[in-house]
């Protein structure tokens, strides 16, 4: 079975410098073309069978772009939503900086109405074993979600501590492809871009 994780286009928040997570900014006409270029991409090397979409608009309007290419159905899933910051959602980071200091909890709490640690990646461990257990090992498979995300998706597919320190960057509208056969799970490919927009 195919994987293919991919990262919303730019946002509004990317330009604005403010904390994004759970706040709902859309995307940029320059993330436009990024998610147009991507699913022409993926339209013309993959057949997708199904395409998993955060709620957030960001990532649905990415996701827009790809179900025409596709004729693949769009399940859209709260569950892929992005880390929920809480009080720090849409501030700018100075601002936030300030009032909202950085504070060392236990991986099950957390401060400033923000989800813990253990709960975000409950979430990644849940998509995952949806992802796996409702595709056939010949499908191919496409989440579009978001930078946080798809760090619990990698971390939950290789099965890392929750407190692992290990990142992995995603850029606009980028792709990771993954590819499971039994117990063996691989990357074929990390944070391609189909496109220089």
């Amino acid at each position: 079975m195919k994987l293919l994780i991919i990262r919303h286009g730019e946002s509004e928040a990317d330009i604005l410098d403010v904390h994004e997570g759970r706040a709902d900014f859309p995307l940029t006409e320059r993330g436009h073309r990024q998610a147009e270029a991507m699913s022409e991409y993926v339209s013309r090397h993959y057949h997708v069978d199904k395409i998993y979409c955060s709620t957030l608009q960001r990532a649905a309007q990415t996701a827009r772009h790809l179900e025409p290419k596709t004729n693949a159905p769009l399940i859209f899933d709260e569950h892929l939503m992005e880390f929920n910051n809480g009080l720090i959602a849409g501030l700018k980071h100075s601002v936030a900086k300030e009032k909202y200091p950085e504070v060392k909890v236990p991986l099950h709490s957390s401060v400033y109405k923000q989800e813990s640690a253990l709960e975000f990646r409950y979430r990644g461990e849940y998509m995952l074993s949806r992802l796996l257990s409702e595709n056939d090992d010949g499908s191919t498979a496409v989440v579009v979600t978001h930078g946080g995300m798809i760090n619990q998706l990698y971390r939950s597919f290789f099965k890392m501590p929750v407190d692992s320190q290990f990142f992995f960057k995603t850029g606009d509208a980028c792709i990771h492809e993954w590819l499971t056969n039994g117990n063996s799970r691989s990357v074929i490919r990390a944070n391609y871009a189909p496109h220089n927009l």
